[in-house]
């Protein structure tokens, strides 16, 4: 799937570990084609570039016959290193982004701050350790991971819930509405938006 020539980010990553290859394009669509080796994680992304509007292509393969750990995390490195590479300085974009998205009984908040000061809040608990074949613990790896290397204060929250997939698919969702807010263009900004003048 090819993107279009806007704020666009690119990265091949290869280690004795992981071999990945990940384009997205900020100003998208929500078009998607993701193939991680991880069926969870692919539905999961999917649902981050669908519900933000971005065009994402992820190509990736590991040792997912140990487990899943080091794609997850190789992943959300990726990730967040093309998110931070599409947007340059920063400037002249909203910076914040909040959204709450629930999904039946469930209610997942995810605020977020492209300051360049990474950091994870993560306060989400699920009831159970695997959903299929997938290690749960391995979302806050991954959103660790994401938010370090795009150099975003990252902040997912979990009033209530009980179904693990229906929490981690929500989670997703609200990180893809959030980061589309945060990276919204803002026409009243000439650079990035900080008393500082920088980011």
């Amino acid at each position: 799937m090819a993107l279009s020539a806007q704020r666009k980010g690119k990265i091949n990553r290869k280690t004795k570990s992981t071999d990945i290859k990940l384009e997205i394009c900020i100003d998208g669509r929500g078009k998607s084609d993701i193939q991680t080796s991880i069926p969870f994680l692919d539905h999961m992304l999917t649902l981050f570039a669908t519900h933000g509007f971005f065009d994402l292509v992820v190509s990736a393969s590991g040792d997912t016959e140990i487990d899943g750990h080091h794609t997850a995390e190789d992943l959300g490195i990726c990730l967040g290193r093309s998110i931070k590479d599409s947007l340059g300085d920063f400037g002249s974009i909203k910076r914040y982004g909040f959204a709450a998205v629930p999904m039946d009984e469930t209610l997942v908040r995810v605020t977020l701050d492209l300051s360049n000061r990474p950091f994870l809040h993560y306060g989400i608990t699920v009831p159970d350790q695997k959903v299929g074949n997938f290690d749960t613990a391995l979302a806050k790896e991954f959103l660790r991971a994401m938010a370090l290397h795009a150099g975003m204060t990252l902040h997912v929250e979990m009033p209530h819930g009980e179904n693990t997939h229906h929490i981690l698919e929500a989670a997703f969702k609200a990180l893809g509405k959030a980061l589309d807010q945060a990276t919204a263009k803002e026409s009243r900004a000439k650079g990035p938006v900080s008393s500082k003048g920088t980011i």
